[in-house]
């Protein structure tokens, strides 16, 4: 009996169906009438639906602030949103004093900037640059309405491998921080193509007005390069076997233009193991691939290394400089870097060790358990 009775207010799939016939009906008997037809909201699902259009409220923080809390309480992030890394070890470091002028090298959600921000109260002034036309525009409303404006932050649309570009109107920093992490907000939106979980299509450019897209990449990389790139990029221990499926698959005429599709390629590449094992195999190999795109796509290595010889060059005398990096290849650079500059007598001191995030940060974040400071110390 129990099992026949729908819950209140649900409506059954038949229902679902009909009221969106009724609704598609009334719209053709009515174009351009006055009366709008309803559209009934989907249904919020949950503290945490999977769909990533459903998740409205995560979408809205400033609505639902008590989601916004549980979902981070329980170790996510909410859709939409971007939880800053090393807030504390960063601000320890800088020592940001009002007056003082700094540099945000990657704005992305802007919880950094705000953070150095509130140190300068009110005096001095900040850049902050980032690529993504998307994501910076709704950070600098969300920077303005917490008080941020134009008289103590500039943002502009700009790599952080031009950095010269920006001293002639700055002058110098005396402190500059850069999180080479990719944001939240982008992973988790399907449209930009950064995570293999969902379906979308395979773009991972960080700004998706330049360049050509992961797809198009897939259309014409030979299958050494591929692997080259499998292996040089994220160390991948499969890069033979999936590079060489993905040829194939093209060669068949089935081109790769979709997370899914490639996810796909990646378990059929991992045929050979253990059932066991498989899974996990699966689900690393596909976050080294999508990781290797990134980095090809958007040139990450051949930016960070252009940023790198700049930097000393917008450093104030005493400037500090923090860098947040997540993979290896990253942080070799920037240890290179550090230690090279170092020895030149450009730095005056440089971190002997990385720093990592505190334990309860990575229990509450899970996405800052691959993070890594390194710092310097203009001479």
């Amino acid at each position: 009996m129990d099992n026949k009775i729908e819950k209140k207010g649900k409506m059954t799939d038949n229902e679902n169906k009909n009221h969106e016939i009724n609704r598609k009906a009334a719209s053709d008997e009515n174009p351009g009438g006055d009366t709008a037809v309803h559209k009934r909201r989907v249904r919020y699902k949950g503290t945490h639906p999977r769909n990533y259009n459903e998740k409205y409220k995560e979408l809205h923080p400033e609505k639902y602030a008590d989601t916004i809390e549980k979902v981070i309480s329980k170790g996510s992030t909410p859709a939409g949103m971007h939880i800053s890394i090393c807030v504390k070890e960063i601000l320890d470091f800088l020592q940001i004093q009002p007056g003082q002028k700094g540099l945000d090298a990657t704005l992305g959600y802007g919880g950094h900037t705000s953070k150095m921000l509130e140190c300068l109260k009110g005096q001095g002034h900040m850049y902050a640059l980032d690529v993504d036309p998307i994501e910076m525009a709704k950070t600098k409303v969300r920077l303005e309405e917490k008080g941020f404006g134009s008289d103590i932050l500039t943002i502009k649309q700009l790599n952080f491998a031009d950095i010269d570009q920006l001293v002639p109107e700055s002058g110098t920093f005396d402190f500059v921080l850069a999180d080479l992490g990719v944001s939240s907000m982008q992973i988790d939106n399907p449209e930009r193509g950064f995570s293999y979980k969902t379906e979308g299509p395979l773009d991972l450019r960080l700004n998706p007005e330049k360049g050509i897209s992961a797809a198009e990449r897939l259309k014409t990389i030979s299958q050494p390069e591929l692997e080259g790139m499998l292996l040089e990029n994220s160390d991948e221990p499969y890069a033979s076997e999936i590079s060489k499926v993905i040829i194939q698959e093209r060669k068949r005429g089935n081109a790769i233009t979709t997370t899914t599709q490639l996810y796909q390629a990646i378990e059929k590449a991992l045929v050979l193991v253990p059932a066991a094992e498989k899974k996990d195999a699966v689900k690393k190999s596909c976050a080294r691939t999508f990781q290797a795109l990134r980095i090809d796509v958007n040139s990450e290595f051949e930016v960070l290394e252009a940023f790198l010889e700049k930097l000393p060059q917008v450093l104030s005398k005493g400037g500090r400089v923090a860098i947040l990096t997540f993979h290896s290849g990253e942080d070799r650079l920037v240890k290179k870097s550090f230690k090279s500059l170092y020895k030149e007598g450009v730095y005056e001191d440089i971190a002997k060790d990385v720093i990592r995030p505190s334990a309860e940060e990575c229990r509450m974040n899970s996405r800052a358990r691959s993070t890594k400071m390194r710092w310097a110390i203009k001479a």
